[in-house]
């Protein structure tokens, strides 16, 4: 459309100039671009406009900075987040990503619906081709406005495109129980047109939409979006006066259980994903940290889990989570180490025999990073992890590629040095990009140990939707409704493939452990954001400081070391818990972060928008 407005204007100014205009010099067709009727005649034009839809999706974890920065989960490292310090307002949205922006996701939203437009009576001779094409974009659709629903609640429902022959550009918000049906709506009709249709890796599918469905439909039936429920939790939600574009006023909850329950296991009906959930003991830890390791790399069977993914080539600068080694590797390696795993996280890992990790315990206290969950392993890098060899600059300092995120003793016991970590805001390779919480992310890295250069990209994709999501949907629904023991043995599934004993506990407790273990799962993949909020435990969970670890390594009576190693025959360790601190990050939890604030830029746009609670 750009080109046209310039167009009009310029013949305008043509015609006030020189009257007896060249008729034919009006109808010459710019040269570097096509035309909106031209793009719908041709079949690759079409599928170039459709493709280009999907660069909306999030990159996630492989982002510069998680969303579980915002969170109890991580830290980020270059800034404080005023989602954490409820600093937020209308005229200060903090950290929205564009990806969840409102003018941003309308804009795919709209590119959707063009989309639709025109391939409702497609002008291309293929009619399989342009359905599913409207599969995909009806899948899109669903999830630009699910992004939307989730951040802000109920929002105004679009479902063709704007043109200039509108009258009127305002539009109220819908409630949420519209939303909710508008987007169920759109994946159903995604899933029958793309039902048995085979698209290339990233693409939209069935399942896709069939799960993306079960997800939607298990927050509508969560705490904060009953509003009977969130009232009682939230004086800030109770004295809202349109309560209803925040979640249900009305209706049955436990058919809205009834329904996501339903979603999921629709969905592991199909029998066309589960890596390895068809086991009945632990598999042993060093499986178990392998089988975690395929599924968030995709290779070597996991790949089996990923339903919707985002994927990157190293050959396309562009592509920001190609950049995630530079990104979240440990500045001993020339990492920014952006999104750094905090104390509160590292403590949620439960012991290798499914008990607590406990500081009162001097076993425990002595040892915190041995003989825990596999998946700890293969997600978190921490003092002594085996890692990869260093740079040139730094392999002779480390040899061994093991993290240093302590302070130790090097040279002779009874006349010994400080020697600072490499990966510590001390070290000598790089002291401006380290971490402030003692830990670095491992999930996600490609462990390759020839990609340790931080101008070298890796190709591993974004985590979207997976199957596990799935099924732990399906066992949060079960407990709801009371069928605790199928819930438990869909759970148990999860566990068993990384080597985890079995959830025995019942009622408020196997609660407790499935929150726990739905965020171990899925950690740094975009759900402990929303998570905390649906149960509403955000007061909780994030309403604290941030904890670190503050790590010391004290020679041995008699030894002598030259180069520093972790090793506990040489050294004796000793681990200090603190809270970061509020000159870095003061965090707090007010109610109003329950749904974040609309733009005061769209409300001046839209005189009909209602705001958000607390704003």
């Amino acid at each position: 459309m750009k080109y046209i407005f310039k167009s009009l204007s310029f013949c305008l100014f043509l015609g006030v100039t020189l009257i007896a205009c060249n008729s034919d010099f009006l109808n010459t067709k710019p040269l570097d671009k096509v035309s909106g009727g031209a793009v719908w005649s041709d079949q690759s034009l079409a599928e170039a406009f459709v493709t280009d839809v999907y660069n909306g999706i999030r990159d996630g974890i492989l982002d510069q900075m998680s969303l579980d920065c915002q969170t109890d989960n991580a830290l980020y490292s270059f800034g404080k987040q005023d989602v954490n310090e409820a600093n937020v307002s209308p005229s200060n949205t903090g950290t929205v990503k564009n990806t969840m922006e409102w003018g941003t996701v309308y804009a795919r939203i709209r590119a959707a619906n063009i989309a639709l437009a025109n391939l409702a009576k497609p002008q291309f001779d293929n009619a399989t081709v342009a359905d599913r094409m409207k599969g995909e974009m009806y899948f899109m659709r669903g999830y630009f406005y699910n992004q939307l629903l989730r951040y802000y609640g109920g929002v105004p429902i679009i479902k063709s495109p704007y043109t200039l022959d509108n009258p009127d550009f305002t539009i109220a918000r819908n409630t949420y129980e519209e939303c909710v049906n508008a987007i169920v709506s759109d994946l159903d009709s995604a899933a029958i047109l793309l039902k048995g249709k085979n698209l290339a890796a990233g693409r939209a599918t069935q399942g896709a939409a069939m799960a993306l469905k079960a997800r939607v439909l298990l927050y509508a039936a969560s705490d904060l979006h009953d509003i009977p429920t969130a009232k009682a939790k939230s004086s800030v939600i109770a004295s809202f006066s349109k309560p209803e574009l925040l979640g249900y006023v009305s209706g049955d909850r436990t058919a809205r259980w009834q329904k996501a329950k339903d979603a999921a296991k629709a969905v592991m009906d199909l029998n066309q994903y589960g890596y390895k959930l068809n086991l009945t003991a632990p598999v042993s830890p060093a499986e178990g940290q392998q089988n975690y390791i395929n599924l968030y790399l995709s290779r070597n069977g996991g790949e089996a889990d990923g339903i919707f993914l985002k994927y990157y080539i190293r050959a396309s600068f562009d592509d920001w989570g190609s950049w995630y080694p530079r990104n979240n590797m440990p500045n001993g390696y020339h990492g920014w180490t952006s999104s750094q795993p905090t104390q509160q996280l590292v403590d949620s890992y439960e012991m290798m025999d499914g008990t607590k990790f406990d500081w009162s315990n001097p076993a425990h206290a002595s040892s915190p990073y041995e003989n825990r969950d596999p998946r700890f392993y293969a997600s978190i890098l921490f003092d002594g992890a085996q890692w990869k060899p260093r740079t040139p600059d730094g392999a002779g300092i480390d040899p061994a590629g093991q993290i240093q995120m302590g302070e130790y003793e090097v040279g002779s016991s009874s006349s010994p040095t400080k020697f600072s970590g490499l990966d510590t805001r001390n070290s000598t390779i790089e002291n401006w990009n380290g971490t402030w919480t003692g830990y670095a992310i491992r999930k996600f890295m490609d462990p390759d140990p020839t990609l340790v250069d931080q101008n070298i990209r890796q190709e591993v994709p974004s985590i979207q939707i997976r199957f596990t999501e799935v099924v732990l949907n399906y066992a949060e629904a079960c407990m709801a409704l009371g069928q605790e023991e199928e819930a438990k043995t869909w759970l148990n599934k999860i566990r068993f493939r990384v080597g985890m004993p079995a959830i025995t506990e019942s009622g408020a407790a196997l609660v407790t452990r499935y929150q726990n273990e739905r965020n171990i799962e899925m950690l740094f993949e975009d759900q402990r954001f929303y998570d905390v909020r649906r149960w509403m435990t955000a007061p909780t969970a994030l309403g604290s400081q941030a904890k670190i670890i503050i790590i010391t390594g004290k020679l041995k009576p008699g030894k002598t070391v030259t180069t520093y190693k972790y090793s506990k025959e040489n050294y004796t360790y000793s681990y200090s818990v603190q809270d970061l601190g509020t000159g870095k990050e003061n965090r707090k939890w007010a109610d109003k972060i329950y749904f974040l604030p609309i733009n005061r830029d769209e409300m001046n746009r839209n005189n009909k928008l209602v705001q958000n609670p607390g704003y």
